[in-house]
């Protein structure tokens, strides 16, 4: 597309009503949506229930100036460029104009063919940063989350609505047994949204007091208490602008949860001891162990702050439910932490994986890191063994038999023929599962279907 024909949604500021028709008129010929205000505070009205893909404003208008304007806006919305007019081009004017975030700068009387180029590379830098905006969406969003590994079914599910209600831009509620990864979750969302180059902040309600969990959350002013010696701005203006998570909701004190619900309402703070209201963009998300069903029965929760927070619910499910995700995590850990304690330990002997599988796992994900922690701090061998974990995973209540021995007592095997056996006994174990499999002999999937073939 040529520089003078790319049209675009413009919106026209200016208090000389006449020349405000004029640039209407000329640019609209050309191909232009147009919208124009003869205030700064109409344009704010406007910009709110409409999409402009550039600004065009006067540099002298009554009430707030052109430039002032600019400022506000490049603060607020420094995706979207904004032109300059004014009758004194003077080096000063233009310089102050570019330091408040303007893109470009026109003199009056306005030459209008030199505007409307002038106008179309603002448009031409819009759309190129538009295009640049959906492919890093695009790559966040085909990015593999590490974080979140695992192949069952379960844990698809949770991914697929991840994805579906990122970038809706409400509450969340996480809930889940202690250990299954609520603040990893609560990060994928993060990272998933628009809110993605913002900051992620999280912080346990339950690690603080009662007077320090409000000043950490809102902020105080300086004296509001004894040792207040200077002002602090709290989490929910750390986070402006992206994702707050309040994990361990449940223990939130019920003097503070009114407090929570009016910033959740109005999406305004008030520091501790402060007179002013603050506007704060954050998304909260919430996270809890507990059912928050039962704290509202025992009146130790608000009923309306839980369902202000319960827009969305994503219940984690425990990691016994999640099948052969447990040999998935369980070798990414080998290979961090192999890698931290400078190990060459690589993958889990067949009999330590099916002590893996059959324990049941109460401290889910969390102890699942602990426990191969310890395995490999104390592990002499290429491959973690029995030996290795700890007793309450190698003998657990109830827990399932081993697999029986790859040869009967006394008996001698061929090489070959022991490492068929042990091939298809680890696929056993798998339910079939090849790749994984590959994964825990330590081999290419190609290498294990030769073999396979071979047998």
């Amino acid at each position: 597309m040529t520089e003078t024909n790319l049209p675009g949604r413009i919106l026209v500021i200016d208090d000389d009503q006449s020349l405000c028709e004029l640039l209407v008129e000329d640019l609209s010929r050309r191909g232009h949506i147009l919208s124009s205000a003869l205030r700064v505070d109409e344009a704010r009205e406007l910009l709110h229930k409409e999409e402009v893909d550039v600004v065009l404003t006067d540099l002298n208008m009554p009430g707030t100036s052109g430039i002032d304007f600019c400022a506000e806006l490049h603060a607020n919305r420094p995706d979207l460029p904004v032109v300059i007019m004014t009758a004194f081009g003077s080096l000063e004017t233009a310089i102050a104009a570019l330091r408040a975030g303007a893109y470009d700068f026109v003199t009056k009387p306005v030459d209008l063919d030199l505007l409307s180029i002038t106008l179309n590379r603002a448009l031409q830098h819009r759309h190129l940063q538009e295009k640049v905006r959906l492919l890093k969406d695009q790559v966040r969003r085909q990015q593999p989350d590490d974080e979140l590994l695992g192949e069952s079914s379960a844990l698809q599910q949770l991914k697929q609505q991840i994805a579906r209600i990122a970038d809706i831009d409400t509450s969340v509620l996480i809930s889940g047994e202690s250990g299954t990864g609520k603040e990893l979750v609560a990060r994928a969302l993060h990272r998933q949204s628009k809110r993605c180059e913002g900051p992620f902040v999280a912080i346990n309600c339950a690690a603080l007091p009662e007077n320090l969990l409000e000043s950490e959350l809102f902020g105080h002013v300086r004296g509001a208490f004894t040792d207040a010696k200077e002002g602090r701005k709290g989490l929910f203006l750390e986070a402006n602008g992206g994702t707050l998570l309040l994990d361990e909701i449940a223990e939130l004190p019920l003097a503070l949860q009114p407090k929570l619900l009016r910033v959740l309402e109005d999406h305004k703070i008030r520091a501790l001891g402060g007179s002013q209201e603050i506007d704060c963009d954050v998304r909260v998300l919430a996270a809890s162990h507990r059912d928050l069903k039962d704290a509202v029965r025992s009146n130790s929760f608000r009923s309306d702050l839980y369902y202000r927070l319960n827009v969305i619910n994503l219940d984690l499910p425990p990691l016994r439910d999640r099948g052969n995700d447990i040999l998935l995590l369980a070798l990414a850990f080998i290979r961090q932490l192999s890698q931290r304690f400078g190990k060459s330990v690589n993958g889990l002997a067949q009999p330590a994986a099916a002590c893996l599988l059959a324990y049941h796992w109460p401290g889910n994900v969390r102890e699942l890191h602990n426990v191969i922690e310890r395995a490999l701090a104390l592990s002499v061998h290429d491959l973690l063994t029995v030996e290795d974990l700890p007793d309450q995973v190698r003998h657990p209540d109830g827990a399932a038999p081993l697999p029986a021995s790859l040869v009967e007592p006394g008996t001698v095997l061929p090489l070959e023929e022991m490492e068929r056996r042990y091939i298809h006994q680890v696929l056993n174990q798998l339910d079939g599962n090849r790749t994984l499999a590959a994964k825990l002999l330590g081999v290419d999937r190609k290498t294990l279907y030769r073999k396979l073939k071979e047998s």
